[in-house]
């Protein structure tokens, strides 16, 4: 009867930014595992990753993309009532950002297979993850403007001192690498967009992970 009395007391949001934030910390370790693998088996340094990695790398985005939407929108649920405006503002560039990679990495994981797109001759400029091309330039424009602003508001979202400092930190410092790779694009050198991949990556998990631990911490400490 206690425990079935102290579960309920637990609300929704806590428990889902609990979830939410270990379940993208799993996948986006499951994603670098992939990613790494991908990168060891290139056939050249020149070569785009070959399947099956990069079949699963696009499955993983498509799992990781409404994990980050879900942790935001228990972020928001949590946080002082003040720094909600914040909160909303990162849900919304965090859907913006996974609205338009889903869109991207769904794309390329089909259309892009069918053989009347993959034997056009304007395919590499459309579905190739080589610069310049479509759903590259799109890719850039979720993963290094609308995530750095989505992850940018959240941080903002939290307290400045206390336990929330920490993460705060963290999200901060994967907004900053977020805006970083998107030098890539003025100078024309791809491999500047590497940056961006450990704040979003690294950084952004373990900030929710960090959250995650903070707020269930605090949520104990009301209790007792």
């Amino acid at each position: 009867m206690n425990d079935d009395s102290s579960r309920k007391r637990i609300p929704v949001s806590l428990r889902l930014v609990v979830v939410a934030g270990y379940t993208l910390a799993a996948l986006c370790f499951a994603y670098a595992v992939v990613l790494l693998l991908g990168l060891f088996t290139l056939p050249s340094p020149d070569h785009q990753i070959q399947n099956p990695w990069f079949t699963l790398m696009e499955i993983l985005i498509l799992a990781i993309s409404p994990t980050m939407v879900a942790f935001t929108v228990a972020l928001h649920a949590l946080v002082a009532v003040e720094r909600k405006p914040f909160a909303i503002l990162g849900v919304t560039f965090m859907s913006m950002c996974a609205a338009l990679t889903c869109t991207v990495h769904f794309t390329v994981l089909t259309l892009s297979r069918l053989p009347a797109f993959a034997s056009a001759e304007w395919a590499p400029l459309v579905f190739s993850f080589n610069w310049p091309s479509l759903v590259y330039a799109l890719d850039i424009l979720a993963w290094d403007v609308f995530f750095p602003l989505g992850a940018l508001f959240a941080a903002l979202a939290l307290r400045i001192r206390g336990p929330e400092r920490l993460a705060r930190g963290v999200l901060l410092f994967s907004a900053a690498l977020g805006f970083l790779g998107l030098a890539g694009v003025p100078l024309a050198n791809m491999n500047i967009r590497n940056i961006g991949i450990i704040g979003y990556g690294l950084l952004f998990p373990i900030a929710a992970v960090l959250i995650a631990v903070t707020f269930t911490r605090e949520a104990s400490q009301s209790a007792a």
